[in-house]
């Protein structure tokens, strides 16, 4: 347990650190990837990919639009983020296993739209998901948030 703690430590100062594309934390354990095309995520404190070696398990974290934007161009640019976040971590969408949505002021009504965000990105090998409606998120003005998780191997 004490070994995780320093490990988990080190990630930590690792992450703020990290300025490339790709850093291997520990090659045995886990790799870290931010995508260029997608902010650096390092100053507050989480990263887009990380990869879990092993059982090959990767981890994305919440993708986000322009918190300036409408709920619709959130969406469209979460997606988007999730879709460069899955190609950076050598995964593709059918690998997918699991998905967690946020939505701030959810209401049924927006079901179809999202819908149909989904299957246009993992057609008919949907993964699991879990839409969670909530009050506020992180930043002031964002609307949508979605996280996934792959197994490659």
């Amino acid at each position: 347990m004490k070994n995780r703690m320093k490990n988990a430590a080190s990630l930590a100062v690792m992450v703020f650190s990290f300025t490339g594309i790709v850093h291997s934390v520990n090659a045995a354990e886990l790799t870290i990837i931010n995508p260029p095309e997608i902010f650096d995520p390092a100053p507050l404190g989480y990263s887009h990919v990380v990869v879990a070696h092993g059982s090959r398990y990767v981890f994305i974290a919440g993708q986000v639009g322009d918190p300036t934007a409408d709920f619709e161009m959130q969406l469209e640019q979460s997606y988007t983020n999730l879709a460069i976040a899955i190609e950076a971590a050598g995964a593709r969408p059918d690998q997918v296993a699991k998905l967690t949505t946020y939505i701030v002021n959810y209401d049924p009504s927006m079901l179809p739209l999202l819908t149909s965000y989904v299957k246009k990105m993992f057609g008919v090998s949907l993964p699991a998901q879990t839409l969670v409606p909530v009050p506020a998120l992180a930043l002031d003005g964002l609307l949508f948030e979605i996280d996934a998780t792959a197994i490659t191997d």
